[in-house]
């Protein structure tokens, strides 16, 4: 297993911990609720246009997946889920085979069902989505950033949107910001406080776009987003001392989509993708750490020395001071990986 990192014993890599032909997918996306990783949808192979339409449960403390019976999933692929209340995974948006599409589905965890939630009168919906991010401000507040479009007709810039749920009428709500972005698709994004003794909130879009630079997509004021006890102090601990061993940058990774992004703390954790500045060799095993402590936010890049580890359509998930990677294609951006890996810091 190859370690990667600056010279002098700091270095990372992802360790395996599980391996199951359940999770072997890409463009899925992977939700913890409650301690389990819910898998939904993906593509199966590269190449494949048809996306899966099963949900997988990894009990990442047991080690083990399994395929849920619930019916009626939702197909998709390049979509994106939230937890919402604890109960319901929420899935918004993404590729159904045929069209790109901008409704939600939601699974009750408590009953093990899938039910459809339907428009309330008002909603102004994106005319289809996918490779786009959706974020969780609030239990009844979600806030969609990408570009929107069918499969003929995209706009030529990013669009926000602000989704509201009403969870006990099964309903939804789209509202479009008045601001756009860059045109993105395949980014992610980082909901992240702001450094300063009254910290404000703001939610970042990196990559899917030539540029380096973050976008913001939304801002709250101090205590408008209830404050979360911090989840994985040991993990921000450990990459806050991996940051003091590299050499810190203003600029971020350059044309930079499919990659993963989970927030770790003040940090958000950048990993793997399809960079869009070569023709060839175009899928990553880079680890990019974005320091929000201090102002003006810092990047910090440990480049990866094992090619096993290649990823592009991935996810990685936060669960119990841990950052789990789950699922993508590899080197060849056709063979999905059947692996859940751990990401070990070594300091």
């Amino acid at each position: 297993m190859a370690l990667a990192g600056p010279p002098g014993g700091a270095g990372w890599t992802w360790r395996p911990v599980a391996r199951d032909a359940l999770l072997a997918r890409a463009f899925h996306s992977c939700t913890e609720l409650r301690g389990r990783f819910y898998l939904v949808g993906g593509l199966p192979a590269g190449g494949a246009t048809e996306p899966s339409g099963d949900t997988v449960v990894f009990d990442p403390a047991a080690g083990q997946a399994v395929q849920m019976g619930a019916r009626g999933g939702p197909r998709r692929s390049h979509h994106d889920a939230v937890p919402v209340g604890g109960r319901w995974l929420c899935v918004v948006g993404g590729w159904d085979g045929a069209r790109r599409l901008a409704t939600v589905a939601a699974l009750d965890t408590e009953r093990g069902v899938w039910e459809a939630w339907s428009a309330a009168p008002g909603s102004r919906p994106p005319a289809g989505l996918s490779g786009h991010t959706c974020t969780r401000i609030s239990d009844r507040e979600l806030r969609v950033a990408g570009r929107e479009g069918g499969t003929r007709t995209q706009r030529r810039y990013g669009s926000i949107y602000t989704l509201r749920l009403d969870p006990g009428a099964r309903t939804y709500c789209y509202k479009e910001e008045g601001c756009h972005t860059t045109s993105r698709s395949g980014h992610c994004a980082a909901l992240l406080r702001t450094p300063g003794p009254h910290p404000a909130h703001q939610l970042l879009l990196f990559g899917g776009c030539n540029s380096p630079e973050p976008e913001v997509a939304g801002h709250w004021s101090p205590g408008k987003i209830k404050e979360e006890p911090p989840a994985a102090l040991h993990l921000m601990e450990q990459l806050a001392r991996l940051v003091s061993t590299g050499q810190g940058s203003q600029q971020g990774p350059r044309g930079l989509r499919h990659h993963s992004c989970s927030v770790v703390g003040p940090f958000a954790v950048l990993f793997g993708g399809e960079t869009l500045t070569r023709a060839r060799d175009t899928i990553c095993n880079d680890l990019y750490i974005y320091d929000t402590r201090k102002s003006p936010s810092t990047w910090f890049h440990f480049p990866g020395a094992d090619h096993g580890l290649k990823r592009v359509g991935h996810r990685t998930c936060l669960w119990n001071d841990q950052l789990y990677l789950v699922g993508g294609f590899g080197e060849d951006g056709r063979t999905p990986s059947p692996q859940v890996c751990i990401l070990d810091l070594f300091i």
